[in-house]
């Protein structure tokens, strides 16, 4: 004869499997190709299509009375590299290229766009970014 207390954990099992079923993968496709236009651009030299690849507040964020997004861009000396881990919390990600962090947010009507480039972590403090929305 089984102990009751069996069906019950088999009921927490069942009650939690299916709420884990709803947080299945996400798509990390579209974050990944949003920050490898940003690192492919400039890698390439191309300040424009780097520029295009942030969010208009990080974008207006490296302007100066000087000089605009695409030459400044160009100056920070990101590198990006191999994708090594994508997070995703509903519109935001993070994403990490070879020695790079940026951050990513869903737009409507424009899809990801980079945030953040160049962030390096600081223990128990926000991170310290090159380019910041």
């Amino acid at each position: 004869m089984r102990d009751a207390g069996d069906g019950r954990t088999a009921l927490v099992l069942l009650a939690m499997a299916a709420l884990t079923a709803g947080c299945a993968a996400q798509d990390t496709g579209p974050v990944a190709d949003a920050a490898t236009a940003l690192f492919t651009a400039v890698q390439r030299g191309d300040g424009r299509a780097a520029c295009a690849a942030l969010s208009p507040k990080a974008a207006a964020g490296l302007e100066t009375g000087a000089s605009s997004c695409p030459e400044q861009i160009l100056e920070l000396g990101l590198r990006g590299g191999p994708i090594r881990q994508v997070r995703i919390w509903g519109d935001r990600a993070q994403l990490r290229a070879g020695a790079d962090t940026v951050f990513l947010v869903e737009l409507s009507g424009l899809g990801w766009k980079v945030a953040a480039a160049g962030c390096e972590p600081r223990p128990g403090r926000p991170y310290d970014c090159d380019v910041e929305a």
